[in-house]
């Protein structure tokens, strides 16, 4: 089960950045007056130590901003792509501005939304203040949580909050195998609606030469091996700025849906055409949400051997380095063949992103690998990892508790989860990793130990 995932929105200069560094406790998003300084979504782990639950807190930019350097479109698709992956969504208004335009328009933005959302009442620095409320119980979202950030009120009443709203914990969660929704992307002409015919051994979808074909993201089911499997496929995408209609707007934004309900994603290539900045834009967005991820090079027959396929993959690892990790297969969807052996790599892929790990296995690795070769000092002292644990899965989630999260540099955590890749089960997919400051009650704990001989 992944990590719940809460996000935070409001209008401008209502405190969300604020409340984000509260709630995590750490200074992570700018505060400033001036609104539109947080653009990018900013994601954090919480834990809810004595009820031993994690959630990751995003904040979000201002909804209804104006963005000085002409980024209005991209901030705003940013905070649509938080609310689409939301669990639980926390509404915030500001107590000693009232009711205002913008409040009412968010409500509106988020009135269709079928998870919980907790209105919550910034800056309400005093208990007297709390009387100030009633005006936004018009916004129709019931009770209103009232808290401060700068005077640190309320806070454990809001996580109680969260804590019940926060889906629950499948304890059975392996009993029945799920059924693996594979998403087929990529840009227009590639061969997706072709490949999902051959999957379904039917003329499912209108296959043309005509880019541009398949309008909508259609879910397909089909059977291998007596196991019943989804397919989704989604319209050929095109660079945003030759998006010129509607259909191709809506388009792109359920490609985009249909990559985060994904288990495996398969990145299509045309084995005739190089890379595009349209399919670098649909890495980065599966990576953003974390997906597994196969690329896949369509109509290898087209090459008829003129093209040796170590050639095809030096030059994908060189256009997508971060992505490294992918497996990439090179198959002819027309005639199927290569689809089978396709499907059961994205099988793995599927099994690889829900398993586990012990926690004794996580620190034997990661203790290893320090005394290999220890985190670079920081301000004269090294830094240093007490434990290390998983958390979640889908992706696999890992959380390393340390003396100081900004002391491990870029560099040296690639370092931590190449090492992860190269010792776990979970090689092939991505893997989220966290670093939480020790907590007081970890105070008389000690360093990971040295490996004995």
């Amino acid at each position: 089960m992944p990590v719940p995932q809460v996000a935070i929105v409001g209008r401008p200069n209502v405190g969300k950045s604020s409340l984000f560094n509260w709630l995590a406790r750490r200074r992570l998003a700018i505060v400033d007056d001036f609104e539109g300084v947080t653009r990018d979504r900013m994601t954090t782990l919480i834990e809810l130590e004595d009820e031993e639950r994690f959630f990751e807190l995003i904040d979000t930019g201002g909804m209804g901003v104006e963005d000085t350097d002409n980024l209005t479109a991209d901030v705003q698709r940013q905070i649509e792509a938080a609310i689409a992956v939301a669990d639980v969504i926390l509404l915030v208004v500001d107590v000693q501005t009232g009711v205002m335009p913008l409040d009412e328009m968010v409500t509106e933005r988020l009135r269709g939304i079928q998870r919980p959302v907790i209105l919550v009442a910034n800056k309400a620095d005093q208990e007297h203040m709390d009387a100030m409320v009633d005006e936004f119980h018009r916004l129709g979202r019931g009770h209103v949580m009232c808290v401060s950030t700068t005077q640190n009120r309320n806070r454990d009443k809001l996580l109680e909050l969260i804590l019940e709203r926060l889906p629950e914990i499948d304890e059975d969660e392996s009993a029945d195998p799920p059924q693996m929704k594979v998403t087929i992307v990529g840009r227009r002409n590639v061969g997706k609606s072709t490949f999902v015919n051959s999957l379904a051994e039917d003329e499912r979808m209108i296959v043309s030469e005509i880019p541009g074909t398949t309008r909508d993201s259609v879910d397909v089911v089909f059977e291998m091996d007596g196991q019943s499997f989804i397919a989704i496929d989604t319209p050929g995408l095109r660079k945003r700025k030759s998006v010129r209609t509607d259909l191709e707007y809506y388009g792109t934004h359920r490609a985009q849906r249909s990559i985060r309900r994904a288990d495996v994603v398969l990145m299509f290539f045309d084995a005739t055409e190089k890379a595009s900045k349209v399919d670098k834009q649909l890495v980065g967005y599966v990576m953003e949400h974390h997906k597994p991820c196969i690329f896949v090079i369509n109509k290898w027959d087209l090459l008829k051997g003129e093209l040796p396929t170590d050639r095809w993959v030096k030059y994908l690892r060189g256009q997508f380095p971060t992505l490294a990790y992918a497996p990439i297969a090179f198959i002819t969807g027309q005639t199927g063949k290569n689809v089978k052996t396709l499907l059961n790599h994205a099988q793995m892929l599927f099994k690889q992103a829900r398993s586990r790990v012990s926690t004794g296995v996580l620190n034997r690795i990661i203790r290893e690998a320090v005394a290999s070769h220890p985190p670079p000092l920081y301000q004269n002292r090294r830094p240093k990892i007490y434990y290390a644990t998983q958390v979640s899965t889908e992706p696999p989630t890992i959380v390393l508790m340390c003396s100081e999260p900004k002391a491990f540099s870029k560099d040296y955590l690639r370092f931590l989860l190449n090492i992860l890749r190269d010792h776990l089960s979970f090689g092939e997919v991505p893997i989220k990793m966290y670093l939480n400051k020790r907590s007081r009650n970890d105070e008389g704990s000690e360093a990971l130990p040295k490996p004995g001989p």
